[in-house]
């Protein structure tokens, strides 16, 4: 039996209510459960507690961030999330300092991660077209890739000693959207990444 931990990061507005992040965090609890995985959901938007949080994080074989790009990061709800958790889970419990030791205090930043052998996955949702990415001539990116662009989220994950699964991205959300059809390749995405709970945590 394997532990997955799924995080809404949405931050609700007006004009962005977050159904779409919703239903594809209930599209992925409803996966793992019918996989026999133990499954857990966190919806930042409804409040949380940084304790129980940084719990949810060791009991996890995989930790899944579902989130909206909003100017080129995580909402701020999310980020306050981070913030908070993150540093909450110090002491050996997400890690242990940043790696280094006072006889080398200029080497191995970064390595004092304490969820070696947790693996997580980024699934984010974007107003940007796919066409913005990848393509050395389009102006904003100028060929950066969807994983380029959340490298402090991937870093974060690295500075946990966490391993990194393949990113799931929708596109075009607002302005051309295809819901049925990210639907349908976040189904096959989940199936192929994670094929059974037994294979989870390998």
């Amino acid at each position: 039996m394997s532990n997955v931990f799924i995080i809404n990061g949405h931050q609700p507005y007006p004009s962005s209510p977050g159904k779409l992040n919703a239903s594809l965090v209930e599209r992925a609890h409803r996966y793992f459960e019918t996989e026999g995985c133990d499954t857990r959901v966190t919806k930042v938007a409804q409040g949380y507690d940084p304790e129980r949080e940084v719990s949810n994080h060791q009991w996890a074989d995989v930790v899944i961030m579902q989130f909206p790009v909003n100017w080129m990061g995580v909402p701020w709800l999310f980020k306050k999330y981070i913030d908070q958790v993150y540093s909450a889970g110090s002491n050996g419990r997400l890690y242990n300092g940043d790696g280094r030791t006072t006889m080398s205090p200029k080497a191995n930043y970064g390595t004092g991660g304490a969820l070696a052998g947790t693996k997580y996955m980024l699934s984010v949702t974007f107003n940007a077209p796919r066409e913005a990415f990848n393509d050395p001539e389009q102006p904003l990116f100028q060929g950066l890739s969807v994983d380029d662009l959340l490298l402090p989220m991937h870093l974060n994950a690295r500075f946990f000693s966490m391993a990194k699964l393949p990113t799931f991205a929708a596109f075009d959300v607002k302005k051309d959207p295809e819901i049925d059809s990210d639907f349908a390749r976040f189904d096959t995405h989940l199936r192929t990444v994670f094929p059974s709970c037994s294979k989870v945590a390998m």
